[in-house]
Order: C-alpha cells, then sequence, then structure tokens
C-alpha cells in the first residue's frame, strides 16, 4: 500500500501558489484495508475515504470506463493492481495529473510540468471528452491561471468544442453549473471563465442569458473580482445590462443562492440611469422598491455594484445621502402628532421627500 499527494496540492506548490487542500490517492489496497485502520467512507459513486486524523480525502485508485451518457456515466474499477499511471490518465489535464511520493519525488507521466512551464491547460487523454462537465473545469481553470499568462491548447479547445456538439453538456446538473460559476468568482479572471465557454460553443446550452458579453461588462467583472469584492456582487454587475425577466430565469435554472438571486434582480432593474438626472422622486422611489429601509446591507451592496458599473461613485453617493436623509425621519414623533393609519405613511414619505431636496 503506497499514498500520493495529487492534483491540485501538487500542481499549486509547482506554481508557488498557497494550498488550501490535499487529496491523496492509494494504490496497492482495498476498500476494507482502509476501513480497518480507521479511515471513513464517504465516495458514493468512487472510493474515497477521509484520513482518521487529518480528514484529507484518500482515494483509491481507479480507471474509469464510459457506459452513458453525461458526467455520471461511468463504470467505476477500483482494485490493488490499478498503477499510479492508469489513475493519473483519468484525470482532465495534464498540470492535475502530476503526484509526489512520500519522499518528495515527482511521478508525472503526462507530462504536467512542461505545460506548467509553458503555460498550457492540456487534456491528458482522449478521454476528456467522455466527462461534460471538464468543459466547465477548463473554463474555471483557465479563469484561475490567466492572469499568470495560461492559455488553452488548440487540442483541448477542439475537444471541448466536439464535447458542447455532442449534446452531452445538457445532462450537467443545474447545482454542478453553479458551483463552478460561483468557483470562477473567486478568481481574479473570471471573465476568461465566459470567453472560453464561447469559444467551445458551450454557452448557449449552459448559460444562453451570459453568452457574448460585452467587454466592458467583462472588464469590470474582472475589476471586482480581482479587488476581492463579494462574490454576490461579483455575479451582480453580470446583469447591469439584463431585463429581469432574464435575470430572473437564469437564477431559477441555476438554483442560485437567494442572496446573489436578489441581489442580481435589483442591479437589473434599478443600477441604470444618470445620477445627474435622479430627482428626489427618482430617488425616493427607488430607495422604496429596492428595500433600502428594511435590509440596509444589502442596499450597501447594490451601491457598492453601482459604482462597479458606473466607474465612479457619484450615484452611490448620492444615493446614501438620500437614504441617510429619509432615514433622519422620526416616525415616532410624526405618529405622535396624531397620525394615525395611511396617514402616518403619507406624511413620512412627505417628510423623507423634503429631506431629500434639503440635501
Amino acid at each position: 500500500m503506497q499514498t500520493y499527494l495529487v492534483g491540485g496540492a501538487v500542481r499549486d506548490q509547482l506554481l508557488q501558489l498557497p494550498v488550501h487542500e490535499r487529496d491523496w490517492v492509494v494504490v496497492g489496497a482495498t476498500a476494507q484495508q482502509l476501513l480497518d485502520q480507521g479511515y471513513q467512507g464517504v465516495g458514493k459513486d468512487f472510493p474515497v475515504f477521509l484520513h482518521p486524523r487529518t480528514k484529507e480525502e484518500y482515494a483509491l485508485a481507479r480507471t474509469e470506463r464510459k457506459n452513458g451518457k453525461g458526467y455520471t456515466g461511468f463504470d467505476c474499477y477500483a482494485s490493488p493492481d490499478v498503477t499510479l499511471e492508469q489513475d493519473l490518465m483519468r484525470r482532465d489535464l495534464t498540470i492535475n495529473a502530476i503526484a509526489q511520493d512520500a519522499q518528495g519525488h515527482l511521478i508525472d507521466p503526462y507530462h504536467g510540468q512542461d505545460d506548467l512551464q509553458k503555460k498550457i491547460l492540456r487534456h491528458v487523454s482522449p478521454a476528456f471528452t467522455e466527462d461534460p462537465l471538464r468543459v466547465l473545469r477548463l473554463a474555471r481553470f483557465l479563469a484561475r491561471f490567466a492572469n499568470l499568462g495560461f492559455s488553452i491548447c488548440d487540442e483541448t479547445i477542439s475537444l471541448a468544442t466536439d464535447i458542447s456538439q455532442s449534446g452531452e453538456l445538457e445532462t450537467i446538473a443545474a447545482e454542478r453549473i453553479w458551483r463552478e460559476l460561483e468557483k470562477t468568482l473567486h478568481t481574479q479572471t473570471p471573465s476568461a471563465f465566459f470567453l472560453a465557454l464561447d469559444q467551445v460553443k458551450a454557452s448557449d446550452c449552459l448559460i444562453p442569458e451570459l453568452k457574448n458579453l460585452d467587454k466592458e461588462t467583462l472588464s469590470k467583472l474582472d475589476s471586482a473580482c480581482s479587488t476581492k469584492c463579494p462574490p454576490a456582487i461579483c455575479f451582480a454587475v453580470l446583469f447591469a445590462n439584463k431585463d429581469k425577466q432574464q435575470t430572473q430565469n437564469l437564477c431559477d435554472r441555476l438554483k442560485t443562492p437567494k442572496e446573489f438571486t436578489q441581489l442580481a434582480s435589483l442591479v437589473s432593474q434599478w443600477s441604470n440611469g444618470s445620477p445627474d438626472n435622479l430627482t428626489s422622486d427618482d430617488a425616493l422611489n427607488l430607495l422604496e422598491n429596492t428595500d433600502a429601509f428594511r435590509r440596509p446591507d444589502r442596499f450597501d451592496h447594490f451601491l457598492q455594484c453601482c459604482e462597479i458599473i458606473d466607474g465612479d461613485a457619484i450615484k452611490r453617493k448620492k444615493l446614501q445621502q438620500a437614504l441617510d436623509a429619509c432615514n433622519a425621519v422620526d416616525i415616532k414623533a410624526i405618529a405622535a402628532q396624531g397620525f394615525k393609519g395611511k396617514a402616518i405613511a403619507n406624511k413620512v414619505r412627505e417628510q423623507r421627500l423634503e429631506n431629500i431636496n434639503n440635501i
């Protein structure tokens, strides 16, 4: 029984990047042997186990054979006779198919180190086309490493295009699409993700509402992500020029978290318009319709989106001043004057408008 560090941990070490998690492959062992040593089985489809002390993932070396459509259509074979090289061959990209033994020696049968030096994303084997999820992963890896100068080799672009035209992208669950997109929002150049999907003709199937994004939107997205804006803000920036229905369609289909859906919806409805033409009535209507009085944190995120989209802080400043002016209205004092029911709301609105006019 031998264990090897594999995948992203080895790749990131070689790129001198921080390693956040470590995955291991076990050669020459059975599932029962790992269970007997205290490992906890967690894999439903694959023989994956958690180390009893570190809780890191250890997977038995395995091979796969395509037996149906989609990213789940595989037969998995895990046995002590599966070699490390066979296990590495089933991986997606050469830079992810490097292993390291206990002594620190690298095992690199598919020349991943060469591709790291050349800054190339390249498939390990033609079996790349058997898993449609690899189109999304390829685009995400490009988004992660584009700032380092990485690009996708022509042969891999061709294989990814073949996947897109095969109809297998339709088998990818919405949750998996969202997972890759959400991870992309943590990279410095997420624009590369969308451009790659366009290039391999995958956008029409996976995210039609976000295909062929204009350069200005992509630039603003990269700016937001590179400055570590919260992912929900980065996501919402994509919808500055989208209508409400397009935004809702995408969020419903991908089952995006509520925080992302609500902010994207606000941006698609209310981010447009010059601050120079913003009347007091316009400002108050916007505050009311965005629920700024009850959801000030979300409204602040909306204002951050406006600043990114507009390229300056003028609208953000004006709307924040309007909100502060409205919050200065003493609702209890108005009620104490004898106003009741709808009359209180009318008086509050009247006072808020007056305060905005006095800014």
